[in-house]
């Protein structure tokens, strides 16, 4: 992939551009197999690979420029908006819409905010697209003031983008370099985007977390429940369980699963997800996941981890390591915080693992390890 912003210095995020796919994924495999060396008994299976362009189900556009003439991207180091409507990380059908959400902002009157002058109220937009096609759109916004005039012309907008279900108005009133506010505020009827992944539906809310590689994310859960089945444990945590991707895919009869999760909106997209795929074994809970497994009374035959990329820590390590858990699937977005937690739960041994890359053109990449019982 070569990307004409890169070769401009307009955007470096993608580091790895200009590089050969095949030396990145190797590059990545060896990457994790050196941070995981010290387990000798751990076999890697194939690394799975991405598409190199055109992966991307998310885009995170900061706004720029003039109500007249938006744009859509990034912001260079002098608060000018770079925009990058063209980026060749989303697939052409999502960025066909950013042409039609710039239209609206002038149509709407949001004015873009100025981070130097600190004016103005449209700070992001926000588009998440489903693998059927469909959007969800959000506008973070400084204030409510432009929330009416969002109302008003929102007909206009599903006009044009007849494939948006789900729109809202963020509300991030501090100057601060964040993607989001603490407060939505829904502008359709449907509140969720269907996800449907494997022949699951998970329903995701304005403020849940997902995937944004939508092919690797369900390698991601079909190697999961591939290990889980070949393991046959009846209970199972799913721990960081965000809208329930891996306990959606291993639920099975018999087998009872929990998911916990500190998000109280993926806990409501999860929970309606396995509503209406009527998993009676399941059910999610809003919380700590530190403090669920330290106050459980019972333990699971198998635990999941898929933590944030500061990994799971060494109290719930701690845990794990003098609990009665005969497996853990932990699956990572940071090799070398994995490669510590494991360093502090020598009794669980590394057997299978798998890179799968979630970020091409970048060093990042997803690992997942089977830990079995010494």
């Amino acid at each position: 992939m070569q990307c004409p912003h890169f070769d401009a210095h307009e955007c470096r995020s993608c580091t790895l551009m200009g590089q050969g796919y095949a030396a990145q994924l190797a590059d990545k495999q060896r990457h994790a197999g050196d941070l995981l060396a010290a387990h000798g008994g751990l076999r890697w299976d194939r690394p799975f690979p991405s598409q190199e362009s055109g992966f991307r189900n998310k885009a995170k556009m900061v706004v720029g420029g003039t109500v007249e003439h938006p744009t859509l991207g990034i912001l260079d180091a002098g608060g000018r908006g770079v925009d990058l409507q063209d980026c060749g990380l989303y697939p052409a059908d999502l960025q066909a819409v950013f042409p039609v959400l710039a239209a609206f902002v002038t149509r709407a009157a949001l004015t873009p905010y100025d981070v130097t002058t600190r004016r103005g109220e449209l700070k992001n937009v926000l588009v998440t697209q489903s693998p059927d096609g469909e959007l969800m759109v959000r506008f973070v916004l400084r204030s409510q003031e432009p929330v009416s005039r969002l109302r008003k012309h929102l007909p206009s907008l599903l006009d044009a983008l007849p494939r948006a279900r789900v729109v809202s108005a963020n509300i991030l009133p501090e100057h601060k370099a964040a993607l989001e506010g603490d407060q939505e505020i829904l502008l359709t009827e449907a509140d969720t985007l269907t996800m449907r992944v494997n022949g699951i539906e998970m329903h995701l809310r304005q403020q849940s977390f997902f995937q944004t590689n939508t092919e690797v994310a369900a390698a991601l859960y079909r190697q999961g429940r591939e290990w889980v089945d070949e393991a046959a444990p009846t209970s199972v945590w799913d721990l960081y369980c965000g809208v329930g991707g891996f306990a959606l895919h291993c639920a099975a009869p018999g087998r009872e699963v929990v998911g916990i999760e500190s998000s109280r909106e993926a806990i409501v997209s999860a929970e309606r997800s396995a509503e209406q795929a009527g998993f009676d074994d399941l059910t999610f809970r809003a919380g700590d996941a530190t403090a669920f497994a330290l106050a459980a009374e019972r333990v699971p035959d198998l635990v999941i981890v898929n933590p944030p990329r500061r990994g799971i820590g060494a109290e719930l390590a701690g845990w794990l390591e003098t609990s009665t858990v005969r497996q853990v699937v932990y699956s990572s977005c940071n090799a070398e915080s994995l490669a510590r937690d494991l360093a502090a739960m020598p009794s669980l041994r590394p057997v299978r693992g798998r890179v799968l890359d979630m970020f091409p053109q970048t060093s990042h990449y997803e690992v997942m390890v089977l830990l079995e019982r010494a």
